[in-house]
């Protein structure tokens, strides 16, 4: 196969090199999946929902308020709505109930005749609530890819984590878990192979945003998922696409457009009208209108929220925290994930943000960098947490104020201890691919560069280094003149450039009379019916 030379060199970096692996991952039709029957309860999992099912009773899916999770709803709804009319599902209020099984929602469930809960992308940790289910009468599955606590649940557990694990491949999304049940009732019931094809779709969307390595059965996955999604046989997703401008989704797409407007709606009012929208029929535009408009208003009202949060939190910062564990007061606790994510990348720390809720006690988010597994670091204090969830690079928590005061230099020694034991850690600021001369930005490069789609964890898009360019011609764009574009010039070369967000953090090198390297991808650009390639700055060094 005949590849750009940067490409080769790419592949070259990551591993690559054999034939077979090259073919495998750049293939349109890759074919890395593996059969759902191996993973561990998969088979027990089935047989109790095709029982139950059969028995006429009545069953819930019950999900979480990202992305993940409202997807996962919609994959197991969209399968088991062949085989039974008697379907509800539930998510919890991020405002009044918080993450995972609660007990005054399985009283609801419970007055509403539910037999059987199935739980997607949580419920491995729920132990309690599940007992109390379990004391009601009521069957639970638990579907979930967040790591194993000490204990189990008295249940069927269907998570990859868990430590007695045998499936190929470990790193699957709550919706990929999801998924993999799916296929096996199917295949059992004896359901047409296109009930899984259709859903593909709502697999790479939970997949992209929870932020999964996009490696093995995940790359293969988000490849044939967004395949499915640019077909556009979903009417409310391809409304939304329409709405937000989206006309050909990629994973980058997902994370910055797509992904975003689906979360907005569990972080400013309530992740059903996500759910709402995803299994909204052709046949009922109305609702499909109007889901769109409430996950676009979501999304503002989440913007402006975050905006101020981030000016807040950056107001207790002093630069020198090993971690950054902040008590932020009037915070909008469906917005500090967020801003968590947004601190972590301008400071490269670990961030734990949280707000009061009342009655004494905090709610939170936390996000991490690499090398720094931010739920082993809580797992640790779990007595001190109400509840606390998540995996290596996201958690949220329920915490009281007096045992965050106490947690709070716990966390600061015991992150320091690991910079201390790896140094590397903290390295990352600056990090590159390649180096490249600004003749290599072109169309070509940015074109061959798309075969390594989709980009997203573990396989990031390639961020190359250029050196000694001026910068010239500027133009702000945005409400706060936040993103810039401008031209870097060198010996004649010309490269258009565009920043976003950092305009101000930049401000210096911008408009400074020395050369600067930059770092950042290349890419298509498209506008006007023009196109061109681009190169997406991320530092200014």
């Amino acid at each position: 196969m005949n590849h750009n030379r940067i490409v080769q060199k790419l592949l070259e970096q990551r591993g690559i090199t054999a034939p077979k692996d090259i073919e495998e991952y750049l293939s349109d039709r890759p074919k890395r999946t593996y059969d759902p029957f191996l993973m561990k309860n998969v088979q027990e999992g089935t047989d109790l929902i095709l029982s139950e099912i059969a028995s006429g009773r009545r069953i819930c899916i019950y999900g979480d308020y990202d992305v993940d999770g409202i997807t996962s709803v919609c994959i197991l709804h969209t399968v088991l709505s062949k085989l039974t009319e008697d379907l509800t599902w539930y998510i919890p209020s991020r405002f009044n109930e918080g993450y995972g099984l609660h007990s005054e929602a399985i009283d609801l469930l419970h007055e509403d005749g539910v037999d059987l809960i199935i739980t997607v992308d949580c419920g491995i940790t729920s132990v309690k609530e599940i007992a109390y289910a379990k004391s009601l009468g009521m069957n639970v599955v638990v579907t979930d890819h967040h790591s194993v606590g000490d204990v189990l649940p008295d249940c069927i557990t269907i998570d990859p984590k868990q430590e007695d694990e045998t499936y190929p491949f470990r790193e699957l999304a709550g919706c990929g878990v999801a998924y993999k049940l799916a296929q096996a009732i199917q295949r059992q019931a004896g359901l047409d192979r296109h009930v899984i094809v259709e859903i593909l779709d709502l697999v790479s969307l939970g997949t992209v945003a929870d932020l999964v390595p996009l490696t093995d059965e995940n790359r293969t996955i988000v490849k044939y998922g967004l395949i499915k999604i640019n077909e556009k046989t979903r009417p409310g997703l391809a409304a939304l696409q329409e709405a937000i401008s989206i006309p050909v989704v990629t994973s980058g797409r997902i994370s910055f457009g797509i992904g975003p407007h689906l979360n907005a709606a569990g972080r400013i009012r309530h992740a059903k009208e996500g759910v709402k929208l995803l299994l909204a029929p052709e046949s009922d535009p109305q609702t499909i209108r109007t889901q769109v408009d409430t996950l676009i208003a979501c999304n503002y009202e989440r913007k402006k929220l975050q905006a101020k949060a981030y000016d807040k939190c950056c107001e207790q910062i002093t630069g020198e925290e090993a971690i950054l564990c902040l008590n932020v007061d009037d915070l909008q606790e469906g917005i500090t994930g967020n801003t968590a994510s947004r601190l972590k990348e301008k400071y490269n720390r670990p961030v734990i943000l949280a707000t009061p809720v009342g009655d004494g006690l905090l709610k939170g988010s936390g996000r991490s960098i690499r090398g720094v597994d931010l739920f082993k670091l809580l797992d640790r204090h779990r007595d001190l947490f109400v509840r606390v969830g998540g995996h290596k690079k996201a958690c949220g928590f329920t915490i009281s104020e007096e045992n965050f005061r106490t947690i709070q230099p716990l966390l600061e020694r015991e992150t320091q201890d690991l910079y201390d034991a790896d140094p590397s850690i903290l390295g990352i600021t600056g990090k590159y691919d390649l180096q490249i001369e600004p003749e290599d930005v072109t169309l070509e490069l940015a074109r061959a560069l798309e075969v390594m789609e989709p980009f997203g964890e573990a396989n990031q898009q390639p961020d190359f280094l250029i050196e000694n360019v001026r910068i010239n011609v500027l133009q702000h764009m945005g409400a706060e003149d936040q993103h810039v574009k401008f031209a870097a010039l060198r010996d004649g070369a010309r490269i258009d450039c565009v920043l976003f967000q950092k305009a101000k953090d930049y401000e210096d090198k911008l408009y400074g009379p020395d050369p600067v390297s930059l770092i950042g991808s290349v890419e298509i650009n498209e506008w006007n019916n023009n196109i061109n390639a681009q190169f997406r700055v991320e530092e200014i060094l």
